[in-house]
């Protein structure tokens, strides 16, 4: 964001940290629109900036559950933390009638948390990137459908798939982007295990799930056990305006610069079958609103969709049709601004990123070992590579 670190810090209401929070590389900006935008598009990216850095209290609907009070406090410069989601199994025989996401704080004359059931183990998310999304959204479905195709007839175990999913918010905030309505089929593209399609729902959802903040696309407040079905704002909390103009920013936020790929690493990365899933570019839509993101091979470096990463990596937690073990390639654009990998943030190194995916039954652990058969240099080419996306 514009406004730096500072809003990540998201208000004295905001958790103290149970996992270590990640660092932020600061001099290298992912918080910047893209180049060249028209005036409108630029007010509404100035707009968004505002609403999506703005600490939200109980007189504005925060509530009655809530885990961050703003969007930048779960991703300050527009990358990964310092908040994070703490999710637990449903584990057999504990009740989880309030869902499997712990929600610490009560305001709005909630009484109750909802909290880790005893004797159960919380996994730790840290919240994806929002930065170069946009160009995320505007990927043509039949891309990832022609990918999902290509990975079907490999013989190597590598099959991904994509999320299909049931729309869920009411309808969308913008009609130039999409015009799903609740109940409609897609395709999801946004979180850690794609269950979420356009970046409005991703909003929407994010609003509702983590702030207690109800919109016309998410009316309901969630469920929660002091049963509370309002807060200290009467009916729904934001406008269709906000959840569009929010949506707006992510959409129109740059892929942070980087330097020209380097031929010799990119070739390792492809021989090491790292493509496959990172795959480099994706096409986006002949007619895209965004022009410059439209009609493009856009430098992703994912393939969005599921894959089986196998024991090591499960969280015990199911996402739609999403399993405990199933996970989204994440893009990798703007990886080098990250100082902890995977969705736990257990991975402080690209190698040691690499090394996770070696696990029981993982699609990925082929790769994974191709890459360990490299020479040393060769595997430094590599994770140079990488390490410059």
């Amino acid at each position: 964001m514009i406004v730096g670190f500072l809003a990540g810090c998201g208000g004295a209401d905001d958790p103290a940290p149970t996992a270590a929070p990640l660092t932020v590389v600061a001099d290298d900006r992912s918080d910047v629109p893209i180049a060249g935008l028209p005036a409108e598009w630029r007010d509404r990216f100035l707009l968004g900036d505002a609403l999506f850095d703005q600490t939200n209290g109980e007189a504005g609907g925060l509530g009655p559950l809530f885990i961050r009070s703003s969007c930048g406090a779960c991703h300050a410069l527009d990358s990964r933390g310092p908040g994070f989601v703490e999710k637990f199994p449903a584990t057999t025989g504990v009740e989880l009638p309030y869902g499997v996401t712990r929600r610490p704080f009560a305001t709005a004359g909630a009484k109750t948390p909802i909290e880790t059931p005893p004797g159960v183990a919380a996994t730790v998310r840290l919240p994806p990137p929002v930065f170069g999304r946009g160009y995320v959204e505007a990927i043509e479905e039949s891309e990832i459908l022609r990918v999902e195709a290509e990975q079907a007839a490999r013989t190597d175990g590598i099959r991904g798939r994509a999320h299909r999913l049931t729309y869920a918010s009411e309808l969308s905030a913008d009609p130039l982007f999409s015009t799903l309505t609740k109940g409609a089929s897609a395709i999801g593209r946004f979180g850690l295990k794609a269950r979420v399609p356009t970046l409005d729902d991703f909003a929407a959802d994010a609003y509702q799930g983590d702030m207690g903040l109800t919109s016309p696309l998410r009316p309901t407040e969630l469920p929660n056990p002091d049963g509370l079905t309002d807060d200290d704002k009467p009916g729904v909390d934001l406008s269709l305006e906000t959840i569009s103009e929010v949506a707006a920013y992510m959409r129109l936020l740059a892929i942070p610069k980087r330097p020209a790929p380097d031929a010799r690493g990119a070739a390792l990365f492809a021989q090491a079958d790292c493509a496959v899933c990172h795959v480099p570019t994706l096409r986006t839509r002949a007619d895209w609103p965004v022009p410059a993101q439209a009609g493009i091979d856009a430098p992703v470096y994912t393939d969005l969709l599921l894959h089986d990463m196998g024991d090591g990596l499960a969280d015990g937690v199911t996402d739609l049709a999403a399993g405990p073990r199933d996970w989204k390639t994440p893009p990798l654009m703007g990886l080098r601004l990250q100082r902890a990998l995977l969705h736990d943030g257990r991975a402080k190194t690209v190698e040691d990123a690499i090394a996770a995916h070696d696990s029981e039954g993982s699609e990925a652990r082929g790769s994974a070992q191709k890459f360990r058969a490299l020479s040393g240099d060769d595997r430094a080419a590599l994770l140079t590579f990488v390490s410059s996306l």
